[in-house]
């Protein structure tokens, strides 16, 4: 007789569990690397100077360094750790 290979509940709570702990490590591992996403930064016109008083440290969508003149990143820019506060794009919006 041929026997089926059911995976149990306990065996698929514990892979799951597995995979839920690794979530924080990826993530933490992924920005220790900066990296740019030169597509996006091409397609919304990014520069690394303001546009008069528009700059990205003063958009909703900046997501600021470690020290306010530190890279930081953007919402628009999924992977991009290397957003100049004093970068501009198309995508600013003033920040509330």
């Amino acid at each position: 007789m041929k026997e089926e290979l059911k995976p149990s509940r306990r065996q698929f709570l514990k892979i799951s569990g597995a995979a839920l702990a690794m979530i924080p490590v990826v993530a933490v591992s992924g920005k220790a690397m900066a990296a740019t996403n030169a597509a996006m930064r091409t397609a919304m016109k990014y520069q690394d100077k303001p546009n008069g008083d528009k700059h990205c440290a003063t958009c909703m969508h900046f997501v600021p360094g470690k020290t306010p003149k530190a890279l930081g990143g953007c919402k628009i820019f999924p992977g991009d750790t290397e957003i100049s506060p004093q970068g501009y794009c198309v995508a600013w919006v003033a920040a509330k």
